[in-house]
């Protein structure tokens, strides 16, 4: 392979700097050099098609954990290697790795070892920067009307599923997940593919209405019913007549009103404040909660017999880090939804962006990831998303490797500790190892454990191999 790239050599040893440009120029690398790091930042500001920098840690300037620094912040995508002498300097290249470096090198090294790991370091490049193709029938999707639903995860395949046999019928619908799950896309989904498609779709938050307010703007009332009642006024419900009615957080209603929905729910009737004559409306009602209603019920805080009533037909929503599948799929759909927004041509997601969408937990799920998307979509200028196109906080995003909270367990149950805690340990090792470029002793310090027990940990764990 020939590889037509732009190399900066920064040491402060004449003859270090000739040495390393020879060996590049052979094998056909176009060479700068520099003797510092301030020298450095003046060639990357001026050339700033600079493909990799090799630099010596140790230089009379800028260190070499400074100079890496600023060359991230020049350019986050431009690859460094550091050049370290083992016994002064091996803490300092565990911390360049830490701060991004792409790999370093111990001297003294042989010109084979240092070519291969210019070589190792341009191809990952290369190979980040490729972008992602998703095929269109890789999607699949519910889509009525302006409603879609993406995904290829089992879960979601069943949702899709349910919400086919479900649309046509009159049943009450819960639907429970975290925030930005996508509830209130699944009940416009249901009604969209119902009957009732043509009557109208009302959504409220149950939270984001005051107690006092809410019953009016549900059930209506008669003018004179309160100060400030100066005219009759039809309730949210009666508007909604043949449609459906979706209240979003259900769980945040008080005791009393749940009285008075459940009685609605059982009869289909409700009486305007200030008013004696009952009316009747025929509404599909969709529920939704981000809360464990049942918790809720034991807890006190929501009525035994509305829970009842709500959960005719249950619907739970994962959350995003349960479908990591779905991630790239959905970033491909919300790129052409906001590039046609915003006239802009479909932009490209390169390799190492893509697995920095896939890492990241999304605690705001899909909501999260749309906005995530719009938001690089208004700002880029480039023709692809790159790592350095996301915000900071998914890019440096630690990934959680365990959560004490999803053990959940009674007498009767049990759980395999051996297995949990070898698992722990394993994905810890691998990422050490990935940090460290494969480097057994750097991994080794990064897990603070001896290389004598980072390799029978390797042996024990069968990942000697993947490096």
């Amino acid at each position: 392979m020939v590889f037509p790239y732009h190399i900066l050599i920064v040491d402060d040893e004449e003859g270090m700097r000739e040495f390393l440009s020879i060996l590049l120029e052979n094998e056909g690398f176009k060479v700068y050099c520099a003797s510092g790091g301030i020298e450095a930042l003046k060639i990357l500001e001026e050339k700033n098609y600079i493909n990799l920098v090799v630099t010596d840690i140790r230089m009379p300037d800028i260190d070499g954990l400074s100079l890496l620094r600023k060359i991230k912040e020049l350019n986050s995508e431009i690859p460094v290697i550091m050049i370290t002498a083992y016994a002064k300097d091996l803490d300092t290249a565990i911390k360049s790795i830490n701060l991004g470096a792409s790999n370093y090198l111990i001297k003294p090294f042989s010109n084979e070892e240092f070519i291969n790991a210019i070589k190792k370091v341009l191809n990952e490049k290369l190979e980040s920067e490729k972008s992602i193709s998703i095929e269109e029938e890789d999607i699949i999707s519910l889509k009525v009307n302006e409603v879609e639903i993406v995904g290829k995860n089992p879960k979601i395949l069943k949702i899709i599923e349910t919400i086919k046999k479900v649309a046509n019928l009159n049943s009450t619908v819960l639907v429970m997940g975290e925030s930005g799950t996508g509830k209130e896309l699944v009940a416009r989904a249901i009604h969209y593919l119902s009957y009732r498609k043509n009557k109208p779709f009302i959504a409220i938050n149950c939270g984001a209405i005051p107690e006092t307010l809410l019953e009016s703007e549900l059930f209506g009332h008669k003018k004179g019913a309160f100060t400030g009642a100066y005219e009759d006024k039809k309730g949210l419900l009666e508007i909604s007549n043949g449609g459906t009615f979706f209240l979003d957080e259900i769980s945040e209603t008080s005791l009393s009103f749940q009285v008075k929905l459940n009685r609605f729910l059982s009869t289909k009737t409700f009486t305007r404040i200030g008013d004696y004559k009952p009316l009747t409306v025929d509404v599909r009602i969709i529920a939704a909660t981000n809360k464990d209603l049942e918790e809720e019920v034991e807890k006190g805080n929501f009525r035994k017999d509305l829970f009842y009533r709500l959960n005719v037909i249950p619907i739970y929503l994962p959350p995003l880090r349960e479908r990591k599948e779905d991630i790239p799929l959905l970033v491909q759909y919300f790129i052409k939804k906001y590039c046609r927004i915003n006239n802009k041509e479909v932009f490209e997601v390169t390799k190492s962006a893509m697995e920095l969408f896939k890492k990241y937990k999304w605690p705001g799920n899909v909501r999260e990831l749309e906005n995530i998307i719009e938001r690089i979509i208004s700002l880029e200028t480039r023709n692809k998303i790159y790592p350095d196109s996301l915000p900071p906080h998914i890019r440096f995003a630690t990934p959680t490797v365990f959560n004490k909270s999803k053990i959940k367990f009674n007498i009767e149950d049990s759980i395999d500790l051996d297995k949990i805690l070898d698992d722990i340990e394993k994905e810890l090792i691998t990422e050490a190892l990935k940090k460290a470029n494969g480097n057994k002793q750097i991994a080794a310090n990064l897990l603070n454990i001896s290389l004598r027990s980072l390799n029978y940990r390797l042996k024990k764990h069968k990942i000697l191999d993947e490096f």
